[in-house]
C-alpha cells in the first residue's frame, strides 16, 4: 500500500467513524426527547369506555408512526453517511496527492542524479516544514558528495600529470642508453626497465583519459561512428596481423554527437581488448556499426576462449584482469574497457558485454541518436 491510499483510507476511515459516533448520538437524543403522550378524555376514564378505546388505538398509532419515523430517518441517515463516506475518501486520495506531491517531486529528482549530475538540487519551495527540511537536508548531502567526487578526481588528474613527466623523462633516458652501445650497460635490463616504464607511461595516459571522460570537459561535435572505426581498423592492422588475427568491418553511417578523440578512443579500446584476447591463432574480429531507433550502435565480436556472463559483467571494472583474459605479451593496464564504459557513459551511451557461445565476447556500445 502506497502512502497515498494509507493516508486516503485514515482520512476516510476518521470520517466515517465520527459520523456513526454522531449518528448513533442523535439518534438516541431524539428517541428520548420525542415521544407520543396518551390524553383520556373525562368521563371516559373507564377501561372499557368506547373513549378510552378510541384514545388508546389514537395513542398505539401515534407511537408506530413516530417509531416508523425515527427509523426512516436512521436508514436515510445511514445512506448519507455511506455516501459522504465515499465522497470524503475521494476528497481524501486528492488531498493525499496535493501533500506528496512536493515528495513525489523530491523522489523524481532524486532519481536523475547520480555521480554524473551531482550539482543538481531539489531546491523544495514552500514554507519550511518537515517536506522542506527533508529536501534541505537532501541538498547538503549533495553538495558535500559532490565536493567529494570532484576531489577524488582532481587527484587521479593531478597525480596523472605529476606522473607522467618523470616518467616521460625515464623513457627518453632509457631510449638514449638502449641506443647507446658504448654505454656498456646490460642490455636486458635496459630492455625490462624500458617495458616496466612504457607501461606506467600508459597507465598515466589511461588515468588522465578517464578522469577526463568522467568530468564530461570535452567539446562536442558531430561524429560519424563507421569513419571512426575506420581509422581504429587502419592504426590497429599492424597488431592483427602481427597475431594472425583478421579483421572483418561492415555496417553503415552511424553519427553521434560526442568529442571524436573520446569516441575514436573508445574505438580503439574495443578493436585493442579483442585483438590482444583472441584465440593463439587464426582469429577473428567482427566490427559493424548500425542503427536503430535509439541511435548508432556500434557492435565488435572476437574469438577467443570460452568464459562465462558472471566473468564477462565483471571486466569494464578498473584494473581487473581475468587470469584466463592475461596474455603475456602484452599484458594492458586493465583499463581499457573500463575506459570505454565511461566514454560511453560520459555521451549518455552504454557499454554491454555478452560470451559468445562459441568462445570470446561480443561488446555493444549504444549510443544517443542526435537531436535534429
Amino acid at each position: 500500500m502506497t502512502v497515498r491510499l494509507r493516508l486516503t483510507l485514515l482520512y476516510g476511515g476518521l470520517f466515517f467513524l465520527s459520523g456513526l459516533v454522531l449518528l448513533v448520538v442523535t439518534y438516541l437524543i431524539f428517541r428520548s426527547a420525542t415521544g407520543v403522550n396518551l390524553i383520556v378524555q373525562p368521563g371516559a376514564a373507564g377501561n372499557g369506555s368506547p373513549g378510552r378505546v378510541l384514545a388508546e388505538r389514537a395513542y398505539a398509532a401515534s407511537v408506530e408512526r413516530n417509531t416508523d419515523a425515527l427509523h426512516h430517518g436512521l436508514i436515510r441517515s445511514v445512506a448519507a453517511l455511506a455516501i459522504l463516506t465515499v465522497v470524503s475518501i475521494a476528497f481524501g486520495w486528492l488531498v493525499a496527492g496535493r501533500v506528496l506531491r512536493p515528495l513525489r517531486t523530491m523522489t523524481a529528482t532524486t532519481r536523475q542524479i547520480s555521480e554524473r549530475n551531482l550539482n543538481e538540487r531539489l531546491a523544495l519551495p514552500g514554507p519550511r516544514d518537515e517536506l522542506r527540511e527533508l529536501a534541505d537536508t537532501i541538498d547538503g548531502l549533495l553538495a558535500r558528495l559532490e565536493a567529494h567526487v570532484a576531489e577524488q578526481q582532481r587527484f587521479a588528474a593531478n597525480a596523472s600529470h605529476e606522473l607522467r613527466t618523470p616518467l616521460a623523462t625515464t623513457q627518453a633516458m632509457l631510449e638514449v642508453a638502449r641506443g647507446d652501445p658504448t654505454a656498456g650497460a646490460d642490455t636486458k635490463l635496459i630492455e625490462r626497465l624500458h617495458t616496466v616504464n612504457a607501461r606506467a607511461i600508459d597507465l598515466t595516459e589511461a588515468l588522465l583519459l578517464l578522469s577526463r571522460a568522467d568530468q564530461r570537459s570535452f567539446p562536442r561535435e558531430r561524429v560519424d561512428l563507421s569513419l571512426t572505426v575506420e581509422e581504429a581498423i587502419e592504426a590497429l592492422l599492424p597488431a592483427a596481423e602481427e597475431r594472425g588475427v583478421v579483421i572483418e568491418a561492415s555496417g553503415e553511417e552511424a553519427f553521434a554527437v560526442g568529442s571524436r578523440a573520446l569516441l575514436l578512443q573508445l574505438a580503439t579500446n574495443l578493436l585493442h581488448n579483442a585483438i590482444v584476447h583472441n584465440l593463439p591463432a587464426a582469429g577473428t574480429v567482427w566490427v559493424r556499426t548500425t542503427v536503430d531507433a535509439g541511435g548508432p550502435v556500434l557492435t565488435v565480436e572476437n574469438t577467443g576462449e570460452p568464459i562465462d556472463a558472471a566473468q564477462a559483467a565483471t571486466l569494464p571494472e578498473p584494473f581487473l584482469r581475468g587470469s584466463e583474459r592475461r596474455r603475456t605479451d602484452h599484458p594492458g593496464v586493465g583499463l581499457g574497457l573500463a575506459i570505454v564504459k565511461s566514454i560511453a557513459d560520459a555521451h549518455d551511451g552504454t557499454l554491454a558485454l555478452a560470451p559468445r557461445p562459441d568462445g570470446g565476447l561480443t561488446a555493444v556500445v549504444r549510443l544517443p541518436a542526435p537531436v535534429s
